[in-house]
């Protein structure tokens, strides 16, 4: 995917998915043009699949590298508090930092295991 045009277009199209399917339809697309997916390409689509999972709950920003993530809420969040109270005392590695994250401590060595540690989190969230 080396032609600039043709990658805005790709980031433009995925940036307008905004459920699931049309995530899977687009990195369908993307594999059958260009073949396997390279690390950067994959870490977009999965980014992406992370801001749709997450944006029905309030969660405005996702931070995540080897040791911890971080998901930040917008300000009164559509989500009820009980629910992020019950997943914190359920999981010791999940803690409130500030009244607007949720701070993850666990090991998180590559790509796929920060997406499966944040996916876990948000889906017990929405429930």
């Amino acid at each position: 995917c080396g032609d600039v045009h043709e990658r805005l277009s790709l980031y433009k199209r995925l940036a307008s998915c905004n459920d699931a399917d049309k995530i899977d339809d687009l990195q369908e697309e993307m594999i059958d043009r260009f073949g396997k997916l390279p690390e950067p390409a994959k870490a977009l689509v999965e980014t992406h699949r992370l801001r749709v999972l997450a944006k029905p709950i309030g969660i405005i920003k996702i931070d995540a590298h080897g040791e911890a993530a971080q998901l930040v809420f917008e300000p009164n969040p559509p989500i009820d508090a009980m629910r992020i109270i019950s997943l914190i005392q359920k999981n010791r590695h999940i803690k409130l930092n500030g009244q607007d994250k949720l701070r993850i401590t666990a090991s998180m060595p590559d790509l796929a295991a920060r997406v499966l540690q944040i996916k876990t989190t948000i889906r017990a969230l929405v429930g």
